[in-house]
Formats: C-alpha cells, structure tokens, sequence
C-alpha cells in the first residue's frame, strides 16, 4: 500500500509538472555522534565533551539533483517550518509536491494556512506512519551522522553549527551522493 501511494503521487507530480522534494527533519546535541573509531594498538580511544544538552535542528529536502537544508538552534516548530517551505519557494522555480512525515508540526494550523497561501504551487503527500526507509532525506541524515561527523567533541555550541554546515555543504557538492540516496530509498529507479 505504501508503495502504491507513492506511485500515485509521483504519477501525479509528473502529470502537473511538479517538482518532487523529501523533507525531514534531525538534530545534533553537543555531546558526539559515536562511531567506531580506530586507535593505537593497546589504547583505547577517548571521547571528551562536557555536558551541555544544547541542541541544533536540521530540516532538509532532497530534489532529485541536489539538497537543500536550514538549521535551527533548539527545536523545529511550525514558524520554523514555514521558514523552510518559504526559503523552497525562492529557490526551486514551478509546483513542488512536498512528501514529508507526520510531525505535529507538518500538520499545523500555521503550516496548512501557509500551504493554502501558495494557491496551488506546493501539494503535501504524507509518509505512512513509520517508514524512514522510504524517505531518502533519511539516508541523508545517517551519512551526515556516520560519515561526516563520527565522534565529534566541539566545546562550544557555535562550533557544533559551524562544522555541521561545513558537513552538510561538503555533501552536498557530491551530486553522486544525493543519487545514492534515492537508490537506498528503492522508491524511483534511477
């Protein structure tokens, strides 16, 4: 069912001429993203970071040929989710057809109202209730996570912002990369 519905939506993004953009949303903490790591024979590999729970929020939206991403210190609510759509609009030229999940936040009043706004340029599609495996901003997120950041210790909070954009910009000149992820996703044939 789920796959169905996806295809109904991407047969119907084709048909209005619609751009398709997953979006989603995750965070960083200043405590590290642990990975396995390597270390000389005998030593084991230590970690140092202090105990701030300060948090930053991304919010970002694969296109077929790129990504596209905002951050945000502290959580994401609808203004910041608006901010997003909006910052979209500018950027990516005709109709976008927005899948996304069901956060509270994607089912505001303020976002709806916002959506009804846009007369027609921008359609919501919903994700089934839990299925990250059908969202390549996912993909994203773990690669950013795993790859780009493993066992990062910043001291501050503005270090934890600057080498979290730096990652994300550096992926995003990787156009292979952005591929990848909608092959991982198994939702189109490249």
């Amino acid at each position: 069912m789920e796959a169905e519905a996806l295809a109904r939506a991407k047969k119907k993004a084709k048909n209005e001429g619609r751009t398709i953009v997953f979006i989603d949303e995750s965070g960083l903490s200043e405590r590290p993203h642990r990975c396995r790591t390597w270390a000389p024979r005998g030593q084991t590999p230590m970690l140092q970071y202090h105990f701030n729970w300060k948090t930053l929020s991304a919010m970002a939206g694969v296109t077929w040929w790129n990504f596209y991403f905002r951050l945000f210190p502290g959580a994401i609510r609808s203004p910041q989710i608006i901010e997003f759509l909006s910052h979209r609009l500018r950027h990516i030229p005709g109709k976008l057809l927005i899948v996304w999940d069901g956060l509270p936040g994607h089912r505001s009043r303020a976002v709806w109202q916002f959506v009804q706004q846009q007369r027609g340029r921008l359609w919501l599609e919903y994700l089934p209730g839990y299925a990250p495996e059908l969202n390549p901003v996912e993909y994203l997120w773990s690669h950013w996570k795993q790859h780009e950041l493993p066992n990062f210790c910043p001291t501050t909070f503005g270090q934890l912002s600057y080498h979290a954009r730096r990652a994300l910009r550096r992926m995003r000149r990787r156009p292979n990369l952005v591929c990848a992820f909608w092959e991982q996703a198994e939702l189109f044939p490249l």
